[in-house]
């Protein structure tokens, strides 16, 4: 996971009317790898699970604890990206290019807020898929992150996300 604590100015930190355009350099944004705002305090890690020969599971949780109401601003600029900018087309110069999809999927409704962001990346090689499950806790948010899964195969996400609130509600860590 990529992990930012100092934005670009269009990263979002701008009122949700304000318009920005729909570029590959929105990504990260739009599959909540990297977050609007400035935390006051974050934690990561990442585990991995060898699935099979031709398989590898990679999970990521970071923690982002804000001294004001960043955790409610990044998750309403979230929406409001993934609603602006759902598919984006990024061309490599030799053809059509990849196609990356975003959406707001169903998904578990856990602590103060949550959202549950699907992205899939088509190309000629085929689909890859990352969800993620961001919950927010008063200032904090905690976000689980999986990519490298096959279309259909996020069945990790919900339990680690909802392993990750009860450790935090129970540690703060």
């Amino acid at each position: 996971m990529e992990i930012a604590t100092v934005m670009p100015p269009d990263a979002g930190d701008q009122p949700s009317g304000v318009d920005v355009s729909c570029s590959d350099s929105m990504i990260p944004l739009l599959s909540a790898t990297r977050l609007t705002g400035t935390p006051s305090a974050m934690a990561a890690a990442t585990l991995s699970y060898d699935a099979g020969p031709d398989d590898l599971w990679v999970g990521n949780e970071v923690l982002r604890t804000y001294a004001d109401d960043g955790a409610q601003r990044a998750m309403t600029n979230l929406r409001t990206f993934i609603g602006r900018c759902p598919t984006l087309v990024v061309s490599s110069g030799l053809g059509i290019g990849d196609r990356y999809r975003f959406a707001v999927a169903p998904g578990p409704q856990l602590g103060d807020d949550s959202i549950h962001v699907s992205c899939s990346s088509t190309s000629d090689s085929g689909t890859l898929e990352c969800d993620s499950i961001l919950v927010r806790i008063g200032t904090t948010l905690v976000a689980v992150q999986e990519h490298g899964n096959k279309p259909g195969g996020n069945k990790y996400l919900t339990p680690l996300a909802e392993a990750a609130l009860r450790r935090f509600q129970t540690t703060g860590s």
